[in-house]
Protein backbone atom coordinates (compact mmCIF):
# COMPACT_ATOMS: atom_id res chain seq x y z
CA UNK A 1 0.00 0.00 0.00
CA UNK A 2 1.80 3.30 -0.90
CA UNK A 3 -0.07 5.57 1.17
CA UNK A 4 0.83 3.66 4.59
CA UNK A 5 4.55 3.94 6.14
CA UNK A 6 6.13 0.29 6.62
CA UNK A 7 7.01 2.08 10.31
CA UNK A 8 9.71 1.76 12.21
CA UNK A 9 11.52 -1.51 14.14
CA UNK A 10 11.03 -1.94 17.50
CA UNK A 11 13.39 0.51 20.03
CA UNK A 12 13.46 2.91 16.97
CA UNK A 13 11.88 6.10 16.30
CA UNK A 14 10.20 6.37 13.50
CA UNK A 15 11.23 9.04 10.32
CA UNK A 16 8.53 10.79 8.60
CA UNK A 17 8.90 8.35 5.65
CA UNK A 18 8.14 5.49 7.68
CA UNK A 19 5.11 6.72 9.80
CA UNK A 20 3.23 9.15 7.32
CA UNK A 21 0.02 8.14 6.35
CA UNK A 22 -2.70 8.99 3.55
CA UNK A 23 -2.49 12.41 1.89
CA UNK A 24 0.33 13.54 4.23
CA UNK A 25 2.40 10.55 3.20
CA UNK A 26 0.90 11.72 -0.58
CA UNK A 27 2.42 14.85 -0.50
CA UNK A 28 5.88 13.80 1.44
CA UNK A 29 6.40 11.31 -1.72
CA UNK A 30 5.91 13.74 -3.99
CA UNK A 31 8.13 16.12 -1.76
CA UNK A 32 10.94 13.41 -2.65
CA UNK A 33 10.42 13.25 -6.18
CA UNK A 34 10.93 17.12 -6.59
CA UNK A 35 7.13 17.55 -7.52
CA UNK A 36 3.83 19.34 -5.83
CA UNK A 37 1.30 17.19 -4.63
CA UNK A 38 -1.71 18.84 -4.90
CA UNK A 39 -1.44 21.77 -7.79
CA UNK A 40 -1.55 24.60 -5.58
CA UNK A 41 0.25 26.71 -8.49
CA UNK A 42 -2.42 29.87 -9.44
CA UNK A 43 -4.18 29.80 -12.90
CA UNK A 44 -2.60 32.18 -15.30
CA UNK A 45 -5.60 33.13 -17.13
CA UNK A 46 -4.58 34.52 -20.69
CA UNK A 47 -8.53 35.94 -21.63
CA UNK A 48 -11.35 36.78 -19.82
CA UNK A 49 -13.08 33.66 -19.80
CA UNK A 50 -17.09 33.62 -21.20
CA UNK A 51 -19.68 31.26 -21.64
CA UNK A 52 -18.09 30.13 -25.22
CA UNK A 53 -14.40 30.29 -24.36
CA UNK A 54 -14.06 29.80 -20.46
CA UNK A 55 -11.24 29.31 -18.43
CA UNK A 56 -10.32 25.60 -18.16
CA UNK A 57 -9.84 24.20 -14.48
CA UNK A 58 -8.30 20.41 -14.51
CA UNK A 59 -9.30 18.27 -11.32
CA UNK A 60 -9.26 14.79 -10.47
CA UNK A 61 -13.05 15.33 -8.30
CA UNK A 62 -16.44 16.82 -10.01
CA UNK A 63 -16.11 19.84 -7.74
CA UNK A 64 -12.73 22.54 -7.61
CA UNK A 65 -12.74 25.47 -5.68
CA UNK A 66 -11.33 28.38 -7.26
CA UNK A 67 -10.37 31.80 -6.59
CA UNK A 68 -11.35 34.67 -8.91
CA UNK A 69 -9.59 37.92 -9.14
CA UNK A 70 -10.78 39.27 -12.04
CA UNK A 71 -9.10 39.45 -15.18
CA UNK A 72 -6.87 41.76 -15.46
CA UNK A 73 -5.68 39.67 -12.33
CA UNK A 74 -6.28 41.50 -9.03
CA UNK A 75 -8.83 43.46 -10.34
CA UNK A 76 -11.22 42.50 -7.45
CA UNK A 77 -10.78 40.61 -4.22
CA UNK A 78 -10.74 36.91 -4.03
CA UNK A 79 -13.59 35.15 -4.22
CA UNK A 80 -13.79 31.52 -4.25
CA UNK A 81 -15.95 29.77 -6.47
CA UNK A 82 -17.19 26.33 -6.39
CA UNK A 83 -16.54 24.88 -9.70
CA UNK A 84 -18.52 22.00 -11.16
CA UNK A 85 -18.32 19.72 -13.78
CA UNK A 86 -21.99 18.84 -13.91
CA UNK A 87 -23.07 22.27 -14.17
CA UNK A 88 -20.66 22.90 -17.45
CA UNK A 89 -19.48 26.53 -16.90
CA UNK A 90 -19.64 28.86 -13.24
CA UNK A 91 -19.48 32.38 -13.77
CA UNK A 92 -17.95 34.98 -11.08
CA UNK A 93 -20.86 36.90 -9.48
CA UNK A 94 -18.03 39.92 -9.36
CA UNK A 95 -16.70 40.16 -12.52
CA UNK A 96 -18.88 37.44 -14.44
CA UNK A 97 -15.60 35.29 -15.69
CA UNK A 98 -16.41 31.64 -16.60
CA UNK A 99 -14.61 28.72 -15.39
CA UNK A 100 -15.33 24.72 -16.92
CA UNK A 101 -13.54 22.14 -15.09
CA UNK A 102 -12.40 19.36 -16.86
CA UNK A 103 -11.92 16.22 -15.57
CA UNK A 104 -8.11 14.49 -15.58
CA UNK A 105 -7.15 11.03 -14.44
CA UNK A 106 -4.87 11.12 -10.78
CA UNK A 107 -0.95 10.69 -11.35
CA UNK A 108 0.36 7.59 -11.15
CA UNK A 109 3.02 7.78 -8.45
CA UNK A 110 4.61 4.18 -9.31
Amino acid sequence: EPFVGPGSKPGTIPTELEQSTGPERFEYLRELEGKEAFDMKPLEPTHMGTPAQPIVVQSVEDVRYVGCTGFPVDSHDTLWIRVNKEKGVDRCPECGCCYQLKRVDPPTHH
